[in-house]
């Protein structure tokens, strides 16, 4: 392990933080974009959920790629600026058709980048012991700072053309950092054995059954992503304290990252993805009680555990399973899982919030519950599996 150079951390962060700044722009804003050029909700719908299968297809074999060729910082710049083009090509295209196959683009090119970026990180920490999550809460903070900005620019009907250059610019500014990061060598040269470890790997029963069950624990925030803030205005609360209660997850999250580096060497990757699991059957089941902006703020604290401390746990084992070479490939197949099941809980939340919005978070306190015995089970198994990795 080499001296950590005192610049890089703040300039990994800053990697985390361009991609996250244009994504927090596209995630909540860009079906208004889509509304303005006089698509229909249909329209928008398929469009999206298009984009969506593009993404979950795409992650595993554009990070395969880039793996494969060793040049993770080049593919993240090929990628932005790919997907910063198809953005271009949005505001020239006026139809259906071309808004379909922009966005659909666009999702498939910046589907690898978390990944990338990811790998990147995990080889700062293993060559300068870096800490992980203090580079990775910069994508939060990110995160937070566009929704904000994004409100203001879409407050009272604003030029969409400026979340689309925002957009833009943020998968621009991305390949542009990734390009001026110092490159990270593996601290061994690799065998012809360790070469062939990932594609063995993908061929056991076991990896693909591990992997399911950290896609379920991101998965179980299906009903609070696409019915949460539903389920608050029902209940009374107003717009501007529900942007408060969003916010009040992500400092969580943030605080979680900020901690993360002691905190994770103490427990292990395994621990930390029970902690998850359990703060999920905690939020979810508890969920449908908290119909007051207090209780709702309470609970929301737990955003910190039950997605910070899954997500942490599950990069952090991920990565313990791949050979360096492979790392960002295994991060990819680690996101595809996560968008498979956050997919299919959405299809499953629609009809059980439309018969008692209750149920849709007790599916997923559900999913959580059967998360923690899957974890429980399987935990002497797993921890072989590390053992074995290492």
């Amino acid at each position: 392990m080499t001296a950590l150079p005192a610049s890089l951390p703040a300039r990994v962060g800053g990697l985390f933080a361009s991609h996250f700044l244009g994504f927090g722009l596209f995630l909540p804003f860009f079906p208004m974009v889509l509304e303005s050029r006089g698509l229909s909700v249909e329209d928008i719908g398929f469009i999206l959920g298009a984009g969506t299968i593009a993404r979950i297809a795409a992650n595993p074999v554009m990070t395969g790629l880039s793996d494969h060729s060793g040049r993770r910082r080049l593919s993240i710049f090929i990628y932005s600026a790919i997907a910063a083009s198809f953005l271009g090509l949005f505001s020239i295209f006026d139809s259906p058709l071309g808004a379909l196959v922009c966005v659909v683009g666009l999702m498939a090119f910046w589907a690898p980048i978390v990944p990338l970026s990811d790998a990147y990180a995990l080889d700062v920490v293993r060559n300068h012991g870096a800490d992980y999550g203090r580079m990775r809460l910069w994508g939060s903070i990110a995160f937070v700072v566009a929704n904000l900005a994004g409100g203001w620019l879409t407050e009272g009907g604003g030029n969409s053309n400026l979340i689309l250059a925002g957009v833009a610019l943020g998968a621009f500014s991305t390949g542009f950092v990734a390009l001026s990061l110092p490159g990270q060598k593996s601290k061994a040269a690799i065998s012809p054995v360790e070469e062939d470890k990932k594609p063995v790997l993908l061929a056991k029963p076991w990896f693909w059954l591990a992997l399911g069950v950290l896609g379920l624990l991101q998965g179980s925030h299906a009903a609070f992503y696409g019915f949460g803030s539903l389920f608050w205005l029902e209940a009374g609360i107003g717009e501007f304290q529900i942007g408060i209660l969003w916010s009040i997850g992500v400092i969580a999250e943030i605080g979680l990252f900020f901690m993360a580096g002691r905190i994770g060497l103490r427990l292990g990757p395994l621990t930390m993805l029970l902690i998850g699991a359990f703060a999920g059957v905690v939020r979810w089941g508890l969920f449908p009680y908290a119909d007051s902006f207090v209780s709702a703020a309470v609970l929301q604290s737990l955003h910190g555990l039950s997605f910070g401390a899954a997500h942490l746990g599950a990069v952090g084992y991920v990565s313990k399973l791949f050979p360096e070479k492979w790392a960002a490939t295994g991060q990819g197949f680690l996101a595809a899982s996560n968008g498979i099941l956050t997919a299919l809980g959405f299809a499953v939340c629609g009809p059980l919030f439309a018969l008692d919005h209750a149920y849709a978070f007790w599916a997923m306190a559900a999913l959580s519950a059967f998360a923690v015995i899957m974890l429980t089970m399987l935990r002497p198994f797993l921890t072989g599996k590390l053992a074995a990795a290492a």
